[in-house]
C-alpha cells in the first residue's frame, strides 16, 4: 500500500479498532494500536497516533485515555448503548412478519453496532429459530414500494393471497388485482399492515403486507385524502380487533373492575370509563364488531358483556349460541 494511502486510511483503521475492539471494561494499549495498525499494512509513530486520536475526540467520539488498570484508550460511549441494543434485538425476534432470514441478518446489523463483547452479549440473548415467522421475502421491497406510492401520491395495484388447507397460496378474486390509495402501514397483532382507501367501495381498508404480492405504482393520482385528514391510525387499530374488517358500532360493554386493566391496555387510557356499582364499571367504547371482537369478549368469560345497543348484544348471544350448537351431542 503507498505510504500516502495508508496514512489516510490510518485514522480510520484506528476508528474501527476503538469501535469494534473497546469499551469500559476492554481497553487498547498504544502498542496494541501500533500493533493493529501494522496488521493491516500501515506504519505509524505514537505521535502521530496522538494526533489522531484527538481529531476523533473533536469529531464527537467519546474516547478516554485511562491510566488505571485496564490502562489504554477505550470508546466510553456509543450511538446505541447495550441496553438500547437489546431491545432492538428483542423486537426483530418478536416480530412476525420479519422472516427467520431477514431476522438474523439485521440482528447481525446490530451487533455491529456494539463492541465485539457485548456483542457476544447480544448473540446469547437471541431465540429467533423456533419463532413463528412469516415465509415472504419479499416483504422489505413491498414496504419500500408502498413508501414509495404515499411519497408518490400515487395508487398501487397487488394481488392478494390467502391459504388453503392444503398449505399453498391461493389468490384471492381469482387473481384479479386489488387498486388501493395507500396512506400508511401500521404494526398490529405482530403483523405489518397497510390502511389505505378502496375508491370503487369508497371506505377505509386494511391488508397484511406479507400477503401482497406483485405491488405496482400506478399514474392514478391517490384519493381518499379527506378521510385521512384528521385520520388516527393508533384509535383505527384500537378498535379494528386483529385487524378484523365489520362494521364500526359505538358499544357500551360493562365489566368488573378486576379487567379495568385489560380495558385501558386494549383502548388506552383516555377510555371513557364510569363506575356502574360497587363491583363493576361501564366502557364506552368504538369498535369494528366482528367474530374476533367477540372471541376477545368471550375469553374475559362472565366478567364482560354488551350492554347496548341490544342489536349487538343479540348478535353476540346469537354468536355463543352456535358455538355451544357445534358441541351438543347427537
Amino acid at each position: 500500500m503507498p505510504r500516502a494511502v495508508s496514512q489516510k486510511l490510518k485514522i480510520l483503521y484506528l476508528m474501527q479498532l476503538l469501535l469494534e475492539q473497546t469499551d469500559e471494561e476492554h481497553t487498547v494499549s498504544m502498542k496494541e494500536i501500533i500493533s493493529y495498525l501494522e496488521n493491516n499494512g500501515i506504519t505509524a509513530e505514537r505521535k502521530s497516533i496522538y494526533a489522531d486520536v484527538e481529531a476523533l475526540q473533536q469529531f464527537g467520539m467519546d474516547i478516554i485515555s485511562r491510566r488505571e488498570k485496564p490502562a489504554g484508550y477505550y470508546l466510553a460511549s456509543r450511538q446505541f448503548e447495550l441496553p438500547e441494543l437489546k431491545l432492538l434485538v428483542d423486537a426483530v425476534q418478536a416480530s412476525k412478519f420479519i422472516t427467520y432470514k431477514k431476522s438474523s441478518e439485521l440482528i447481525k446489523k446490530l451487533e455491529s453496532l456494539a463492541s465485539r463483547y457485548d456483542a457476544g452479549k447480544l448473540q446469547r440473548q437471541v431465540f429467533v429459530a423456533n419463532r413463528i415467522k412469516t415465509m415472504n421475502e419479499s416483504i422489505y421491497y413491498n414496504v419500500d414500494k408502498i413508501h414509495t406510492a404515499i411519497s408518490e401520491n400515487v395508487q398501487i395495484t397487488f394481488q392478494y393471497y390467502e391459504w388453503s388447507v392444503e398449505k399453498e397460496e391461493k389468490l384471492k378474486k381469482n387473481g384479479d388485482r386489488y387498486r388501493i390509495s395507500p396512506w400508511g402501514l401500521t404494526w398490529e397483532d405482530e403483523n405489518y399492515y397497510m390502511i389505505g382507501y378502496d375508491e370503487q367501495a369508497e371506505m377505509i381498508k386494511h391488508y397484511r403486507v406479507d400477503k401482497m404480492l406483485n405491488i405496482a405504482l400506478t399514474k392514478r393520482m391517490r384519493q381518499g385524502k379527506e378521510r385521512f385528514t384528521n385520520f388516527d391510525m393508533a384509535r383505527y387499530s384500537r378498535k379494528t380487533f386483529g385487524m378484523f374488517g365489520g362494521r364500526e358500532e359505538m358499544l357500551t360493554l360493562e365489566f368488573e373492575n378486576r379487567f379495568v386493566g385489560v380495558v385501558i391496555d386494549r383502548f388506552g387510557k383516555e377510555v371513557n370509563i364510569r363506575k356502574a356499582d360497587e363491583a363493576h364499571f361501564l366502557a364506552r367504547v368504538e369498535v369494528v364488531v366482528s367474530h374476533q371482537f367477540f372471541g376477545w369478549l368471550t375469553g374475559l368469560g362472565t366478567g364482560a358483556k354488551i350492554i347496548k345497543p341490544e342489536p349487538v348484544a343479540l348478535e353476540y348471544k346469537n354468536y355463543l349460541r352456535g358455538i355451544m350448537e357445534g358441541y351438543h351431542d347427537e
